[in-house]
């Protein structure tokens, strides 16, 4: 047994990445291995749990942090996508054609992966964001991978870059899985072949203010989506259009823009990159997801948490007026978590709401967090332990 152990080692010590990379922290280089071939990859490499990246967890943001492998899936016109395998973090090679890069064609999701005091990894509800993928990707002309392949790939992609998920309290790995239009075409039509790529880094605060409430301003000039477009799916083009109004609003003061709907111009969609809910007494609402807002899966979780704790949760249109006359407000989303709003700006009126430990949304959030981090039992079925 020692001997083998010993062999394993050398056989690890024999694929240490190089010079570059090591700067990274990479230990182990498992580019070679298909995903098929990963579970014995886990039985002849060891994975050190006491390992960790060279990552100051005290400062760390809502950043960049460059890990060690990705994963890469492609699919090409038969719809079918092709074993994946995990690769070095790197660049990625496109056509200058690309469905993506000239009208696009492509999607993205975010999912956390938390650390237990005892090391075990734990997914928040992988399969949700693998269904709204799907969702997306048809609305888009897009192949899917399958639940099973989304989830799977998540977790291998974790697994791979375990030493960069922080320690509890410290934040979370955030993964960003990626769905392309990666072939070349010219003129306009659906990609001739497609990528699936999820790669991740890790995180703490999405906002600058950290766990202090938001400061929203209400934006009655540009839109965020329309009815019949892409507003309730995650498409990458429903970003870019925000920016502008978003960095306005920034210069400003404020926190982020949250958008109204373009037909009435006085009912509440969304902010930029979460939901927003409205409390009122026993009541919580929020609104409903039409076809130009996104089915959140942190909304989805927080409305069920809600309602668990015996508030009448309800999903409908939320007019402007009725906002600012809330006693109190947040906002939730993957990379937000539940953030809660401290005031909000319309029309030049700033109106401020409740905001504290004793807060709707900070029960709700030390829920949420609770089955998130593992500290409480999941009822629900809504963890994924990676192994």
């Amino acid at each position: 047994m020692i001997t083998r152990r010993l062999c394993l080692r050398n056989l690890v010590e024999s694929f240490r990445l190089g010079s570059s990379m090591s700067k990274l922290g990479c230990r182990y280089n498992l580019a070679f291995l298909s995903s098929s071939s990963l579970p014995q990859a886990r039985e002849q490499f060891v994975y050190s749990d006491d390992e960790s990246a060279d990552v100051d967890w005290d400062n760390l943001g809502f950043g960049l942090v460059p890990t060690d492998y990705m994963y890469i899936m492609k699919c090409a016109k038969e719809g079918n996508f092709e074993q994946g395998q995990l690769n070095r973090y790197g660049k990625v090679e496109l056509s200058p054609s690309a469905g993506v890069l000239n009208y696009g064609q492509g999607l993205f999701e975010g999912i956390k992966a938390c650390r237990k005091e005892d090391g075990r990894l734990l997914l928040f509800r992988p399969d949700q964001n693998a269904i709204r993928m799907k969702i997306g990707a048809e609305r888009m002309c897009m192949p899917s991978p399958s639940v099973d392949q989304f989830v799977d790939a998540v977790k291998q992609t974790v697994l791979a870059n375990k030493r960069w998920v922080p320690p509890p309290g410290k934040g979370s790995l955030y993964v960003r899985p990626l769905l392309m239009g990666s072939g070349p075409v010219l003129g306009l039509a659906p990609s001739p072949e497609h990528t699936f790529l999820v790669y991740a880094s890790p995180v703490c605060n999405y906002f600058k203010e950290g766990f202090a409430p938001l400061n929203l301003y209400v934006e009655d000039e540009f839109d965020r989506a329309s009815p019949g477009g892409t507003g309730g799916v995650k498409a990458i083009s429903n970003y870019a259009p925000v920016l502008k109004a978003q960095i306005r609003a920034k210069n400003r003061g404020f926190s982020d823009v949250l958008y109204l709907d373009t037909v009435n111009k006085r009912y509440v969609e969304e902010v930029s990159c979460c939901n927003i809910f409205i409390v009122k007494g026993n009541m919580i609402a929020t609104p409903a997801t039409n076809g130009t807002i996104l089915a959140g899966v942190t909304r989805r979780s927080i409305i069920e948490i809600a309602g668990d704790h015996g508030y009448q949760v309800e999903e409908r249109r939320v007019a402007v007026d009725e906002l600012m006359d809330a006693d109190e407000v947040f906002c939730t989303g993957t990379a937000v978590g539940v953030a809660s709003v401290g005031s909000i700006t319309y029309h030049n009126t700033k109106v401020e709401f409740r905001t504290g430990a004793k807060t709707v949304s900070a029960e709700l959030y030390s829920d949420l967090v609770g089955i998130q981090k593992g500290l409480s039992e999941d009822k629900k079925g809504w963890i994924v332990e990676i192994d």
